[in-house]
């Protein structure tokens, strides 16, 4: 018997052997009235079952049932084959024990400024890949801090092919003569940089990894520019002209590093004429002529190799969560049982769903580096996970939905998925179909806008926006779903004459 919560004490039950029920007594001669049609009105607007609706409602009694009882099986599958649309770049090599081992190096297009500084121009001087890390070590790179390693940075001399995918082979796209710059790195060697938005009042800190590029590089692009502006004005015109560059790490083993941002930064001087005079000086600027943005081709080869314990718990059949290019996991829901349940129990009653969703315990798999598990978890209509991330698509809490990691607690929670269960009880006459019952559970990263009322005088708030949402490419992951100790609960209200 499912447990149900009294109408005036909302709060969490878990046994599923009792009920709680309130009566209400309801009359047309009182101004109890009010409260019927209250009711009556937010069932028709959280969308209820009419199933024979008794023609008196003068006496009544409402119940709020919660539903505990079923159960969420699972298989682990491999996941090695993303199309991850996103300005991230995993570069790096790490070998990290109960993890697995993990190669990650980048081709990526060049998205143009629209336009280039001309006007008193007198030379290009250098130019310099930049690339950028957070200042928050769990974020910007997994590994030691400290290890040797070095970057180098190519020039494809091939149109990358699209759509692309984590499985791509660069060879034959770039040539090891082709060298543009090399560096050593590390996030203990990055610069520090800061900028002040008047417009948040805060302070924002990054560091930056630089790679010197030749100054022909620059001054070819400068060249361009003058003699043909077109080409600046869409990438697809400017990759005919450069077709990206390849970013790999060329010796070192130990780490690998998150670059969030990543552009070509242009060094020239050229005469300024000073405010209010005459005169002019020869100043030092600088602008980025190119950035590598999610609206071009960007993509991490990745190579990922789990360490063994990771595979016997796979094939023993646990449920394992890896990324990037990891594993993911196969789930049958009991979306049919629930809608059964839910209709034999609201039988010649006028119900209304309140609440369907999924907690699922995770734990952390023992290894060297602290991998922990996926800051986000996709869980998609399996036969429409391809074409969620193909048509760069953000959940729609029917067919798709994310949850995010809950450190405190250990848990994922896929709390919005009452219209996964009202589209099929309304629009598929509460007959769920293979498509509705097997879902895929996948690491994905989610990127998110946050927007402020506040001013120096006084805080109003802040609303953050999901913008975007692809498979996880950005840090390791690694996590073991306990599916043998997850939680459905379904939350109905059921009124019924006395």
């Amino acid at each position: 018997m499912p447990t149900s919560i009294s109408t005036n004490r909302c709060k969490n039950i878990y046994s599923h052997t009792h009920v709680l029920t309130h009566t209400l007594h309801i009359s047309f001669m009182n101004k109890s009235i009010y409260l019927i049609l209250a009711l009556l009105m937010v069932a028709g607007l959280v969308s209820c079952t009419d199933e024979n609706i008794g023609p008196s409602i003068t006496d009544t009694r409402s119940t709020i049932y919660e539903d505990s009882s079923f159960t969420i099986t699972g298989t682990t599958v491999a996941n090695t084959r993303l199309q991850a649309r996103t300005s991230t770049q995993l570069v790096g090599k790490l070998h990290n024990p109960g993890y697995g081992t993990l190669t990650s190096d980048v081709v990526c297009q060049l998205m143009p400024s629209n336009t280039i500084d001309t006007t008193g121009v007198l030379s290009i001087d250098s130019c310099r890949l930049t690339l950028c890390i957070t200042t928050s070590n769990s974020s910007a790179f997994t590994g030691d801090s400290l290890a040797p390693m070095r970057m180098n940075v190519y020039a494809l001399n091939k149109q990358l092919p699209s759509p692309i995918y984590s499985d791509f082979d660069p060879t034959g796209y770039y040539s090891p003569g082709d060298l543009l710059g090399s560096t050593v790195y590390s996030p203990k060697s990055a610069e520090l940089q800061s900028s002040y938005s008047s417009s948040t009042y805060t302070t924002y800190y990054w560091k930056e990894v630089h790679v010197k590029l030749p100054q022909s590089f620059a001054q070819s692009m400068y060249e361009l520019y003058k003699s043909n502006r077109e080409a600046f004005s869409d990438p697809d015109k400017f990759a005919a002209h450069y077709p990206g560059l390849y970013i790999t790490n060329s010796y070192g083993n130990g780490r690998v590093m998150n670059y969030y941002a990543t552009d070509i930064d242009v060094y020239y001087h050229q005469h300024v004429q000073l405010t209010d005079s005459t005169d002019t000086v020869y100043a030092a600027q600088r602008q980025s002529y190119v950035a590598s943005t999610p609206e071009v081709v960007n993509n991490n080869n990745i190579k990922l190799e789990p360490d063994p314990k990771v595979k016997e718990m796979v094939a023993a059949g646990q449920a394992v969560v890896m990324g990037p290019a990891g594993y993911e996991v196969n789930v049958k829901f009991p979306i049919q049982e629930i809608i059964d349940k839910y209709r034999e129990n609201t039988r010649n009653s006028l119900s209304l769903i309140n609440t369907l969703e999924l907690t699922i315990p995770v734990e952390k798999i023992s290894n060297t580096y602290d991998v922990e598990p996926p800051a986000y978890l996709l869980m998609v209509k399996k036969g429409k996970k391809d074409a969620f991330f193909d048509g760069d698509s953000l959940t729609n809490d029917k067919d798709s939905f994310y949850a995010k990691y809950d450190k405190s607690t250990g848990t994922y929670v896929f709390s919005g998925m009452r219209k996964y269960l009202l589209n099929i009880i309304d629009n598929e006459n509460g007959v769920a179909s293979d498509d509705d019952i097997n879902l895929t559970i996948t690491p994905i990263d989610v990127s998110t806008y946050t927007t402020s009322n506040s001013s120096y005088y006084y805080y109003g708030g802040t609303k953050t926006t999901v913008t975007k949402i692809a498979p996880s490419v950005s840090q390791p992951c690694l996590g073991k779903l306990r599916l043998d100790k997850a939680k459905i609960k379904v939350v109905y209200t059921k009124q019924s004459a006395e």
